[in-house]
């Protein structure tokens, strides 16, 4: 009786284990995406709304980097420092919508695109409206108009940045825990971009221009949120 007993209770922890392992998850169905010194191709281009897990493998011989664009070049989520030979997986959570996925050989320029198509319910949509807006340049190696921002916590910004430096430049944004929390990305000499945020938190938000050394030369800086 009781080995019938413990065999019975093993049986369930087992099946309890195995059903948990077959079960969805947050991060959604695995899309690959490979990527080498001139492609970039996703497995698939229409998707579901909601969760999506990224698989990207670096087949070429250049560092790479992956971006998710939303319409009008919106950064919805990106993965840097792709070597050769690596894979590496990010997680986004897409609404209904027309996006390019970018692959980025050598870190540079606006990447090779392939766009994607998400239909249905379910995903999250990316912040059209802002609270604050925040107009600043960027040059060769700063940014100015950054200082004394007057930000409260649960307020959404719009960063606008113009780069009148003579080189490539970003603007990425880290919340007080350290986690990227989004980014204008590679903007050219003479051109602008944008994103809005969400800054949910009280604390110290730092920024930095993640461009070659471009950080290690001053472009890096911090706000308060209060």
């Amino acid at each position: 009786m009781q080995l019938s007993r413990r065999l019975g209770v093993a049986m369930f922890v087992m099946l309890f284990v195995a059903l948990g392992a077959c079960s969805s998850d947050d991060a959604g169905p695995v899309i690959d995406i490979a990527t080498s010194d001139d492609t970039c191709v996703p497995a698939e281009t229409e998707l579901a709304a909601g969760a999506t897990t990224f698989r990207v493998k670096n087949e070429g011989s250049k560092v790479t980097e992956v971006y998710v664009y939303a319409e009008g070049d919106r950064i919805v989520t990106e993965r840097e420092n792709i070597g050769p030979g690596t894979s590496v997986d990010f997680n986004v959570d897409l609404a209904a919508g027309t996006y390019e996925i970018a692959c980025k050989p050598g870190q540079t320029g606006d990447g090779i695109r392939q766009t994607i198509t998400v239909t249905g319910q379910g995903g999250e949509a990316l912040l059209t409206a802002s609270d604050v807006e925040v107009s600043f340049e960027a040059f060769d190696y700063d940014y100015d108009g950054l200082a004394d921002l007057d930000i409260e916590a649960g307020q959404a910004v719009e960063f606008d940045m113009t780069n009148i430096g003579s080189e490539e430049h970003e603007f990425e944004v880290f919340d007080p825990s350290g986690d990227v929390l989004g980014e204008i990305g590679p903007t050219a000499s003479g051109a602008s971009g944008s994103v809005i945020l969400e800054l949910p938190d009280a604390g110290t938000y730092r920024y930095v221009c993640g461009i070659d050394d471009h950080e290690d030369r001053g472009m890096v800086g911090t706000f308060e949120v209060s």
